[in-house]
């Protein structure tokens, strides 16, 4: 590979590319609205940024819980997974605030989040010698270029095929540019969660979504065989109907669980404001209540900082939704956290296969 592989636009011009189009682009404009219609969308790149870590990360054979990650602080006790994961949201949200600041996918943008999530800044491969294997087998599967120069060349192209002005559908530009992301495989670690994220950042560049919330990995994990199956046949037929219509077809797949995720969501943080103001007229506020949609598991310093309340105001704001029935208050380790369990059901337990 010494260029880009860009399948000409005709020979996508099929009805089962057509089909899966139709059906991806009408999902997607129906979630950006949803999204849009959320009084505080923040919430979403808090809450769902933690599963498309997860998942992304699962990819590559890296395993925590959600009880871990929603939990997790810091500290050196946590799990090396766990602290990958969280490495993972920070790209994520670092690529999503270049985006927003610059309305471009830079080299830069792709290094950082890159960076970020293998905190280190090796930058692009300049050794020879990385060779893809089968992790069953050990049999080489696929050689990426080796040379520096190349690498540099390839990555400069692919930025720019990202932001052609032409006619290209954009969920066909993602598809092809992650296909080639993942072959020119730039970096020495990271390539696999780094052209994930470049999935989402894509979308939100081209206006499909104005929040990167359509977590491709689950359906990637669920599917993890074709997956690699369709990257290398495509690299050795160029065959390139297959690998669109599958990419494609996930998009339309996540986007309708995230559809339902997002409108139980609604529902439930609707149902939660009306009994905080009927059974908690006190202490209720929209930022409490945002708090705990935030932070499926909240604790004193989040909420003192959310509200600007004293620790002993927030604490007895916390132990009164504790009593009530709103959260369920669990010790680890040293800290007291605070379980909305109604969301953290939701947000764990969603299928890709829910109608």
């Amino acid at each position: 590979m010494t260029e880009l592989d860009i399948p000409s636009p005709s020979s996508l011009e099929v009805k089962a590319v057509w089909q899966s189009l139709a059906e991806a682009h009408r999902h997607l404009a129906e979630l950006k609205g949803l999204c849009e219609s959320l009084p505080n969308r923040a919430i979403l790149l808090d809450t769902l940024a933690i599963q498309e870590a997860k998942d992304s990360s699962e990819i590559e054979n890296i395993i925590t819980t959600h009880d871990e990650l929603y939990a997790y602080d810091q500290s050196s006790s946590a799990s090396p997974a766990a602290k990958e994961v969280q490495n993972y949201i920070a790209a994520l949200k670092v690529g999503f605030t270049d985006v927003v600041n610059f309305g471009l996918i830079r080299m830069s943008t792709i290094l950082r989040v890159q960076e970020e999530v293998e905190q280190n800044n090796a930058g692009l491969r300049k050794v020879p010698g990385t060779v893809l294997k089968n992790q069953t087998t050990g049999a080489v599967v696929y050689e990426p270029p080796q040379d520096a120069v190349v690498i540099e060349k390839l990555m400069t192209q692919l930025v720019d095929f990202i932001h052609a002005a032409d006619e290209l559908d954009p969920l066909l530009r993602m598809a092809i540019a992650h296909h080639q992301f993942e072959s020119i495989h730039p970096f020495y670690d990271g390539n696999g969660r780094t052209g994930r994220i470049l999935n989402l950042l894509m979308l939100q560049r081209e206006g499909l979504l104005d929040l990167p919330v359509l977590y491709l990995s689950r359906y990637i994990t669920s599917t993890k065989s074709q997956y690699y199956q369709l990257l290398q046949s495509t690299r050795e037929t160029r065959d390139w109907v297959g690998w669109c219509v599958y990419i494609v077809k996930g998009v339309a797949i996540t986007a309708k669980s995230e559809i339902r995720l997002i409108k139980n969501l609604r529902e439930l943080m609707q149902a939660t404001k009306h009994r905080l103001r009927n059974e908690l007229p006190r202490i209720y506020s929209q930022e409490l209540l945002n708090n705990l949609f935030r932070y499926p598991y909240t604790k004193i310093e989040f909420v003192e900082k959310d509200l600007g309340i004293s620790r002993i105001t927030a604490a007895k704001h916390l132990d009164a939704l504790a009593a009530n029935g709103f959260v369920e208050k669990k010790k680890i380790g040293r800290t007291n956290f605070y379980i909305n369990r109604p969301l953290f059901n939701l947000l764990t337990q969603i299928s890709l296969n829910d109608e």
